[in-house]
C-alpha cells in the first residue's frame, strides 16, 4: 500500500449496471440483423408471404428497437432482479388500494399529457422536425401518440399503488396545471428537464435509425473483404448502429420497475450549452458549416493520404474499427440507462474501468484520425491550420461538456463521488490525463 495515496488500496465502487445488460441488447440486435439479412431465405423456407428480400426497410429498425429493450428488460427483471432496489422508489409490498392513490393518479396524468402536449406544439413549431431524417421520427412518434396516451392511465394508476411517494414531479407538474394541490417549483423543474431531454435526444436519435441499419443489412461483406477502407467503412457503421440502438432503446425504456428512470437531468445551463451544440439543429450552426467550427474544408481523410499502401490503410482502418468499438461499448455499457444530460445511477464498469469519458475519448481521437485535419488537398498552409484549431475547439467543447456532466454527477451521487476519486488514483487514463492537467495548470505564484 502506498500511505501517499490511500485511495489507491480501496475497490472500484460497484456499478449500478451490470454487463449483462448491454451484452443481451448487443447479442439480440446481432441476432436480428441476421435474420433481416437473411429474410429471403428465411421466408422461402417457411413459405411466408410478402417479398423475398433483406428487410432493411425503416420499420425494421424499429422492431429492432422492441426486440433489444425487451431483451435488456428481461435481463434486468429476471437476473439483475433491478424492481427490488430501494432506488426504485418501489415497494412491492405495500400495495395501496386504487382509492387512495386515485387523486394522486388523476392529476399525474393530467401533468403528463399536458407535457406531451407541449412537447409535440414545439415538434410542430419547429421547421426541422419535417425535414430530412426528421420526418421519420415524427411518423413514428405521430403513430405511438394514442397508445401513449391510452396506456398511461393502467401504467400510473398500478404504479402510484406501489410506490414509495407517488408525488413525484410528475404528479407536482400536475398539479400546478390543474391547481390540485401545493406543487414545488424545484420538482416542477426536474419534470420538465427530464421530459426535454426525452423529447429533444428521443427524436433526434429515431431519425437516425433507418439509415444506418439498412446500409448493414444490405451491405456485402464478401465483395469489400479485400477493401480495406470499404470494409472499415462498413464495419465502423455497423457500430455505430449498435450506438444508436442501444442508445435509442435507453432514451424509450425509462421505466421505474426498470430501475431506469431519469432521476434528475443536468441542472446546470452550461451543461445544456455544451451538450445542445453538439447536435442537429444547433450543430448545423457550428460544426456543420464550413464557416463556422468546419475543420473538413479541403481534407483529403484517411483513404486519400494512404492511397496506394494497403499496409497502412489496413493498420489505420483497424485502428479507427477499434475506437469505433471503444465508442459503442461506451453506450451499450449503460444498457438501458443510456442518455445525455442525466443521472439514471452510477456506470463504473465495462470502458469506464480505465476512464470517465471513454465514449469522447475515443469519439474525438477517431476525428482526428480520419480527418487529418491538418492536411490538405490544396496546399493552403492557412487551411491547414485553420482545420487544426477548429477540431481542437471541437474537441474542447468535448471537454467542457464532460466537466459539465462531472458537475451535475458529483452533486448528486457519494458513489459517483467515490468513483470520480477512485478513477484519479487508479485508471491508467483518467490518472495521467489529470497529472498532465494539474502539470499544465498554472500556479499562483502568491498562494
Amino acid at each position: 500500500m502506498n500511505p501517499a495515496h490511500p485511495a489507491a488500496a480501496t475497490a472500484r465502487p460497484s456499478s449500478d449496471v451490470s454487463a449483462g445488460v448491454g451484452l443481451a441488447g448487443v447479442v439480440t440486435l446481432i441476432a436480428w440483423l441476421l435474420v433481416c439479412r437473411n429474410w429471403a431465405g428465411i421466408a422461402e423456407h417457411l413459405a411466408l408471404p410478402g417479398p423475398r428480400a433483406p428487410l432493411s426497410g425503416p420499420y425494421a429498425a424499429v422492431a429492432t428497437l422492441f426486440l433489444t429493450g425487451a431483451a435488456m428488460s428481461a435481463w434486468s427483471l429476471a437476473v439483475d432482479k433491478v424492481h427490488r432496489r430501494p432506488s426504485t422508489g418501489i415497494d412491492w409490498s405495500r400495495r395501496r388500494a386504487l382509492s387512495e392513490t386515485l387523486d394522486i393518479s388523476i392529476t399525474k396524468i393530467a401533468g403528463l399529457w399536458a407535457t406531451w402536449a407541449a412537447i409535440a406544439c414545439f415538434y410542430c413549431i419547429c421547421r426541422w422536425y419535417w425535414d430530412g431524417q426528421y420526418v421519420f421520427a415524427m411518423q413514428m412518434l405521430g403513430a405511438a401518440a394514442v397508445p401513449l396516451f391510452l396506456l398511461s392511465v393502467p401504467y400510473v394508476l398500478w404504479l402510484d399503488g406501489v410506490m414509495v411517494e407517488p408525488r413525484d414531479s410528475s404528479w407536482h407538474f400536475g398539479a400546478m396545471v390543474t391547481g390540485g394541490g401545493r406543487w414545488d417549483a424545484e420538482e416542477v423543474k426536474k419534470h420538465w428537464r427530464a421530459w426535454a431531454i426525452k423529447g429533444f435526444f428521443g427524436a433526434f436519435m429515431i431519425s437516425i435509425l433507418p439509415g444506418g441499419f439498412g446500409n448493414v443489412v444490405e451491405a456485402d461483406f464478401a465483395a469489400m473483404a479485400r477493401d480495406p477502407v470499404d470494409l472499415g467503412s462498413t464495419l465502423i457503421e455497423a457500430l455505430f448502429l449498435i450506438d444508436v440502438q442501444i442508445g435509442t432503446v435507453g432514451y424509450l425504456f425509462t421505466f421505474r420497475p426498470l430501475d431506469a428512470h431519469i432521476r434528475s437531468g443536468n441542472p446546470l445551463l452550461a451543461g445544456w450549452v455544451a451538450a445542445l451544440i453538439c447536435y442537429p439543429p444547433f450543430v448545423w450552426g457550428t460544426m456543420g458549416r464550413a464557416d463556422v467550427l468546419g475543420y473538413e474544408v479541403n481534407t483529403g481523410g484517411w483513404a486519400y493520404w494512404m492511397e496506394g499502401h494497403p499496409g497502412l490503410l489496413w493498420c489505420w482502418a483497424a485502428v479507427m474499427v477499434a475506437l469505433t468499438a471503444i465508442y459503442a461499448w461506451a453506450t451499450f455499457a449503460f444498457g438501458l440507462r443510456f442518455s445525455n444530460l442525466t443521472y439514471r445511477g452510477v456506470l463504473t464498469n465495462g470502458p469506464y474501468r480505465f476512464t470517465r469519458h471513454p465514449a469522447y475519448l475515443s469519439k474525438n481521437l477517431f476525428w482526428w484520425a480520419s480527418v487529418l485535419p491538418f492536411l490538405v488537398t490544396n496546399g493552403s498552409l492557412t487551411d491547414a491550420i485553420r482545420n487544426t484549431v477548429l477540431l481542437a475547439v471541437v474537441s474542447g467543447i468535448y471537454y467542457w461538456r464532460a466537466r459539465t456532466e462531472e458537475a451535475h454527477l458529483l452533486a448528486e451521487d457519494a458513489k459517483y463521488r467515490e468513483y470520480h476519486a477512485w478513477m484519479g488514483q487508479n485508471a491508467f487514463i483518467t490518472r495521467t490525463l489529470t497529472g498532465l492537467g494539474r502539470k499544465l495548470k498554472p500556479r499562483n505564484r502568491f498562494a
